[in-house]
Formats: structure tokens, C-alpha cells, sequence
């Protein structure tokens, strides 16, 4: 008989762990709390338009990243996808002055210099860190031991590439976001890597984030998240899984610290193995027996959430001139919680099919920062819509002084707050990612504990920052030491032709 695998959760963690298990030869069930697949991979629909609400780009949407043979192997990807590569990535309008940043690293490097001839010398610095950034890829490996179909060798170039950024990544880290800025002397320059680093000790993050594109990644597959999401069910369940709705896991069955199954209400689910891709960071209520690891403490005593609040709008305005990622400064920053944003960044996706009716444009408005405490009061003292209103409406006006051409065209709103993600998606205090501070190492964590024998753990919170390749990477890993332990063969990524 095959051995039976419980997946706690259907975000894209839980999904791909089902997809690799299911190829794996186990008998797998999915159980998902919510009516949908997907978890923080999710998007909505308000009178016609589709909000979009995780995947703004994503990594691995090239043919020859690494990661791009795992998203085709869990069918997330496939050639009859069409991928968009907008151009360009980011915008920023300075007092009518447009900046932009590109893809293609050189022209990005043109129109800075012709922006700011004074500011060459560091331009040119700026974008050969870009450069060297951009070949540092995350490859594929396997678990010490494991029997595979194919090992997963990373290139002996990529050795060298990784010296080279590591480098250029541990020298810019010592200098302060401040004082790295400070070097440039135009003005909108200043405002415009202030903004993109905000948040981070260094100026590091201002190439980090440009590694992708500057490599040719980070399209957008058409549709967005949830025919992404929809491409992994259809594939799991092609396998033969089982994914149950509506089902909230209640406990992980242990018998002398070994995992027997999963009780969810009424049922029990026996199992063999028993993969949790619920929040790590909240999940104790799934163990009588709670697990006891140093990297679980290590997690906790460490991670910080990041989260925001969603303002998606929906416009009756062709908005295509404008970027795909539009940002600017406000003229009065706009207040939500106890902070205040002087800047707007705008996810733009008039030029993205399906998202709006035709002439018409969805855009999404993220304002982030450590609300939750704030939305969690004006719900209890009765004032949540009154607070999701003015936020709303702040938006809207700061929106329409920068574009009057969006002036009374604004057909529906929609806020989500942290509040919202933890109650649709269970995440802890309704935080997607973990926030990367300096003092946090961007290793990757372990899926098992000592204590516990047949329980693997995967999720976003698995390696910092998260995001969906860190979900989906560690379902993969969650599923090679299961074989590893269950002396079962992994069937491994094919290459992309």
C-alpha cells in the first residue's frame, strides 16, 4: 500500500509538497481551512475588476533559472503561459521628472547619467553592483543522502559568480542606507533609493531587488496569482491527491512522538507523515506535544512580520502610459496607524489582460508598516470600516492630485488589512513575509525536530524574507526528507528544453 501523507494547508507551500509527494509515489490529501486554494497567493473580484494581492512579479519566471524547472515541475508553469516583461520595472516621478529603472541594466545606466551627469561615478558603480547581483541565482539541491532520479548540480560558474556578489553584497552592507544615498547628488535620485531601501539598514536591497530583472526574471505569468494557483491544483489532483476544502486541521495525531495522522473536527485522517505548512510562527495549537528545536526558537526570538494594508481600486481610465510600478512622493504624507507614508507606491495593471474591463485599470496601493495592533482595536472599539474608509479615501485623493485624469472615475474600492490576511489566511498577525533586518541571517531553516518523528514543516517563514519561491522551495525540501526518511526514491525536476 502507498503511504498515506497529510498536508496541513493549500497555500503554495502545502500545494507544492503535494505535487512532489504525490510524484513521489504517497497517497497525499491536502486539508485547507479555507474554500479556496492558494493561501497569501490570492487575488479578488469586485464589479469587474480583479485585485491583485501577492504576485506583483515573480522569480523564476525565466526558462533558465534554476527555479523555474520547480514551478514547471508542480505545474504552476508551463509553455502555453504567457509570461509579461514590462518595461519599465520602476518609475518614479519627480516633480513631473520621470526616473526609471529597466531590465537591461545598461539602459538603465544611459538614462541615470543622463539624468545626472554629476552623479556618473556612482551611477556606474550603482549598476556594475546590478550586474554582478543579477548572476547570482538560486540553485536547486538536494538533501546529503537522498536517492534522486537526477542530482541537481549547480553550475561550477555559479561559484564564482557567488564570490563576486558576495562581495559587492558584504561591502555596501557596512555603509548606512543614509550615508550611501547621500553620495548622489541629484536630488529626486536621493528620494527615489530612499524610498526603495526603505526600511533596510543598508543601501544593499537598492541592486538586491534589481538582481532579478537586471537578469531577464521576474515576469508576470498572465492572469496572476490565481491561475497560477489553479495550474498547481489542476496538477496535484492529476496525481490522484485529494484536496478538502473547508477543513480546519484541529490536531497532528502523535503516538510515542510519531505521527499517526490528523484530527480535523469529527474526522481523523490517519497518516504516515504529516507535512505543516501552517504559519510556523503560530501553529501550537496543532501539537499536544509541542516541537522543540533551536530553530524554532531561534524564529521566534527573531522574526519580525512584515504586513501592510491593500487599497485596490478600480478606475474608469486607460492608465497604460504609466508604469507597471509607479511611485511618488506626497505633498502631505497620509497617516494610517501611527505612521505616516510620504510616498505612494502604485501597482499598475492597465496594461495586464483580464484585470479590468477594456479602457478601464486596476491598480493596487500597499501601504506597509507594523499595523496590526491598530486594525485590531478599531475593531474592537466598532470603527474598522470607518478606519478602512478614510484610508481609502486618503488614497484616492492623493492618487487623483498626481493623475487628475482619474478625477471622479474611481468605480469601486477595496481595503484589506492585516486583519484581513489573518483571517482568510491564518498568517501570523496578517503577515506575508518576515521582515529582513540586518541582524537577521537569510538561512534556511530546517523542516524537522527532534522531538517529533514523521512531522515536516514548510512555509513562507522557512527562510527570510519568504515570499513564493521560499514556499514553494520548501515544500520541495519538506517532501526530500520524507523520502529521505522513508527510504522512498524523489523524482526530481526535469530540464527545460
Amino acid at each position: 500500500m502507498k503511504k498515506r501523507v497529510i498536508v496541513i494547508g493549500a497555500g503554495i507551500a502545502g500545494l507544492s509538497a503535494g505535487v512532489y509527494a504525490q510524484k513521489c509515489g504517497f497517497d497525499v490529501t491536502i486539508l485547507e481551512s479555507h474554500n479556496i486554494a492558494g493561501g497569501n497567493c490570492t487575488a479578488w473580484k469586485r464589479k469587474g475588476y480583479l485585485f491583485e494581492g501577492a504576485m506583483h512579479w515573480l522569480t523564476g519566471s525565466k526558462k533558465t533559472d534554476p527555479l523555474h524547472r520547480l514551478w514547471r515541475h508542480i505545474g504552476a508553469l508551463n509553455d502555453d503561459v504567457t509570461v509579461h516583461y514590462p518595461e519599465p520595472v520602476k518609475e518614479y516621478d519627480y516633480q513631473g521628472t520621470l526616473i526609471r529603472m529597466y531590465r537591461n541594466v545598461d539602459e538603465t545606466e544611459r538614462h541615470l547619467i543622463a539624468l545626472s551627469p554629476a552623479d556618473e561615478k556612482e551611477i556606474k558603480k550603482l549598476c556594475n553592483s546590478m550586474r554582478k547581483i543579477s548572476k547570482l541565482l538560486m540553485p536547486m539541491a538536494d538533501l546529503p543522502g537522498l536517492k534522486v532520479t537526477r542530482k541537481q548540480l549547480p553550475p561550477i560558474n555559479l561559484l564564482f559568480h557567488l564570490i563576486s556578489a558576495n562581495r559587492a553584497m558584504k561591502k555596501s552592507s557596512k555603509i548606512p542606507r543614509e550615508e550611501y544615498i547621500a553620495r548622489f547628488k541629484h536630488e529626486g535620485l536621493r528620494e527615489f533609493f530612499n524610498y526603495l531601501c526603505a526600511g533596510k539598514y543598508s543601501a544593499t536591497w537598492l541592486y538586491f531587488s534589481m538582481g532579478a530583472y537586471v537578469r531577464g526574471d521576474g515576469g508576470f505569468p498572465e492572469g496572476g496569482s490565481l491561475p497560477f494557483v489553479y495550474r498547481i491544483v489542476k496538477t496535484f489532483k492529476a496525481l490522484g491527491g485529494t484536496i478538502i476544502f473547508n477543513t480546519r486541521a484541529d490536531k497532528v495525531v502523535l503516538e510515542n512522538n510519531k505521527a499517526v495522522g490528523v484530527q480535523a473536527g469529527e474526522t481523523f485522517y490517519p497518516a504516515d507523515g504529516v507535512i505543516v505548512t501552517a504559519d510556523t510562527m503560530q501553529m501550537d495549537h496543532l501539537f499536544e506535544v509541542q516541537p522543540q528545536a533551536p530553530w524554532l526558537n531561534e524564529m521566534r526570538k527573531s522574526a519580525k512580520p512584515t504586513m501592510g494594508t491593500f487599497i485596490s481600486l478600480g478606475i474608469d481610465a486607460d492608465l497604460s502610459k504609466y508604469a507597471k510600478e509607479y511611485i511618488f512622493k506626497l505633498d502631505k504624507p497620509l497617516k494610517v496607524a501611527d505612521w505616516e507614508h510620504e510616498y505612494l507606491r502604485v501597482y499598475n495593471y492597465a496594461n495586464v489582460p483580464h484585470c479590468s474591463p477594456a479602457g478601464k485599470t486596476a491598480v493596487t496601493v500597499l501601504l506597509i508598516r507594523n499595523s496590526y495592533d491598530f486594525w485590531k482595536q478599531a475593531r474592537k472599539e466598532g470603527r474598522y470600516q470607518e478606519e478602512k474608509e478614510k484610508v481609502a479615501l486618503g488614497v484616492i485623493a492623493a492618487l487623483t492630485k498626481q493623475l487628475p485624469e482619474i478625477e471622479g472615475k474611481v468605480e469601486v474600492y477595496d481595503v484589506a488589512t492585516p486583519l484581513t490576511y489573518e483571517r482568510y489566511c491564518a498568517n501570523w498577525q496578517g503577515s506575508w513575509m518576515t521582515m529582513m533586518a540586518h541582524t537577521i541571517k537569510a538561512k534556511a531553516y530546517p523542516p524537522v525536530v527532534s522531538n517529533l518523528s514523521g512531522v515536516y514543516f514548510a512555509g513562507h517563514r522557512m527562510r527570510a524574507p519568504g515570499g513564493l519561491p521560499i514556499a514553494a522551495r520548501s515544500g520541495r525540501t519538506a517532501v526530500q526528507y520524507l523520502c529521505r526518511d522513508t527510504k522512498t526514491l524523489f523524482i526530481s525536476e526535469e530540464k527545460v528544453k
